[in-house]
């Protein structure tokens, strides 16, 4: 409680009155906290699902995930949203059972192949006819790759790290230096990775990631020449596409044919198609021709990145293999979610 000087009026901690909580005095910080996840609060929960919704369908049930107010866009389907809301607060505010029930419906598991009609009827797919398509987000992007090549760091927790980024990127606005991590700490999660709100990692930034200098819960998609050329050339995903390769050279079989299929099941999580097999196999027999004739190329190619290359390996073949499994993860498919 707080003391006035006379003749004014003593204000008490609490709420709007419009929030009709005039039973609870508001004290501190935790006063206020338990009254945003109290039952008879539904608006917390109303928010968190719509942007677990945004999240894995590209767009939420309300569209404007950032405003529920007045201004804001009304909810598409209203009673699921009611629905999901009363479930988590059911489910004592359990994120995981929420995704769970989304990413398991039949809702999301629908192709998301679409009709000239349903194209012309609901081009962003409002009222989910189809299943939802969309580009993995910078983070997934990263993460993918590491993962497939088996070089994601899975620990949970610790400090941020410091992963590959242009060596003098902090120096045009400060003298400080940044210092690369070595090691596993080069291939954590994306989450774990070092952000500086004012020069952000510019990988991330490429792929519509927030530059965190104001909240942002809704991010614009884009798609530029800038990203592909990343998705081709950045270390990250280089070293990633050497270390995929390596892996179908050494568990795919003895065939290349062989092994490009095991990679493309890798990568996802289906077998390709008879055109699809063929013209990557072409693909890697041209890129054989080409490392065979420039071996210093190949050489360079298989040196970039900190992770350790399987020296048993022949150099124009796992070269070529490289080159192979890039395409492979620069597929559509790969880069969206389908």
């Amino acid at each position: 409680r707080y003391n006035l000087p006379d003749k004014s009026q003593r204000l008490w901690p609490q709420v709007p009155a419009a929030l009709n909580w005039e039973e609870r005095e508001f004290h501190n910080r935790l006063d206020l906290a338990q009254w945003l996840v109290d039952p008879r609060h539904p608006l917390t929960a109303r928010v968190a699902v719509n942007r677990l919704w945004q999240q894995i369908f590209g767009r939420g049930l309300v569209e404007t995930s950032d405003n529920f107010g007045s201004q804001g866009t009304p909810p598409s389907h209203p009673e699921l949203l009611d629905w999901l809301a009363a479930e988590l607060i059911a489910q004592q505010w359990s994120i995981e059972h929420i995704q769970r029930m989304i990413l398991t419906s039949a809702t999301y598991r629908q192709s998301s192949a679409a009709s000239a009609e349903k194209l012309v009827r609901d081009p962003h797919n409002r009222w989910l006819a189809r299943g939802p398509k969309r580009r993995l987000t910078a983070f997934e992007l990263r993460d993918q790759a590491l993962a497939v090549a088996g070089l994601l760091v899975e620990q949970v927790g610790g400090p941020s790290v410091k992963p590959y980024m242009p060596p003098k990127i902090w120096s045009s606005i400060s003298n400080n230096k940044y210092q690369q991590d070595e090691g596993d700490k080069l291939f954590r999660r994306s989450l774990y990775t070092y952000w500086r709100r004012t020069i952000p990692p510019p990988t991330m930034v490429n792929f519509n990631a927030a530059a965190r200098e104001v909240c942002v819960v809704r991010n614009e998609i884009t798609n530029t020449p800038l990203q592909a050329l990343t998705l081709m050339n950045n270390k990250t995903f280089v070293e990633a596409a050497r270390n995929l390769a390596q892996r179908m050279l050494q568990q795919g079989g003895a065939h290349p044919a062989a092994q490009i299929e095991w990679g493309f099941r890798r990568v996802l999580t289906r077998s390709p198609t008879v055109d699809e097999h063929r013209l990557l196999v072409e693909a890697f027999a041209d890129f054989r021709a080409e490392y065979a004739e420039h071996a210093p190329a190949a050489r360079q190619l298989l040196g970039i990145g900190q992770s350790p290359r399987d020296a048993s390996l022949p150099l124009t073949t796992h070269a070529a293999m490289t080159m192979t499994a890039s395409l492979i993860l620069n597929l559509d498919e790969a880069i969206t979610t389908e």
